[in-house]
């Protein structure tokens, strides 16, 4: 995964709401002609992978509920991210779900309709720590 594009109707809102969530502002911006935030971009995770924020009007095939590919983000402690996600005003789309031993997936729906998924994974952890320096 390099980068994954999530939707919104207010861009600002949404910019703000993952900076406050991942602790890290966007590091690019591009507006429309007429001054309204189009796409905000964040460099997270172990690979600086690109999470962008994109105006619904960009969207290809919109829907009216949560939709899509479910990404999940590994992260260190699940319960804690979950609770931090809820306190954040995200819902609850999947509850916790053992899918083997160390791999536990849930998933929430953003206030803006996106599915953010998120796991405990030992392979993960295991490719990184093989990462050099």
């Amino acid at each position: 995964m390099s980068t994954v594009s999530y939707f919104a109707d207010d861009v600002v809102q949404a910019r703000d709401w993952y900076a406050s969530l991942l602790g890290v502002d966007a590091y690019f911006e591009r507006s429309t002609p007429d001054g309204v935030l189009a796409y905000a971009e964040f460099r997270i995770g172990d690979h600086q992978a690109e999470l962008g924020i994109v105006h619904r009007a960009f969207e290809v095939t919109p829907s009216d509920g949560p939709c899509g590919a479910v990404l999940y983000w590994a992260v260190d402690d699940l319960d804690a991210t979950l609770a931090r996600l809820e306190e954040l005003g995200a819902r609850v789309h999947d509850e916790p779900r053992v899918r083997g031993e160390g791999f536990v997936t849930a998933s929430v729906v953003d206030p803006f309709g996106n599915v953010l998924g998120v796991m405990t994974n030992p392979h993960y952890l295991s490719v990184v720590d093989r990462i050099p320096g």
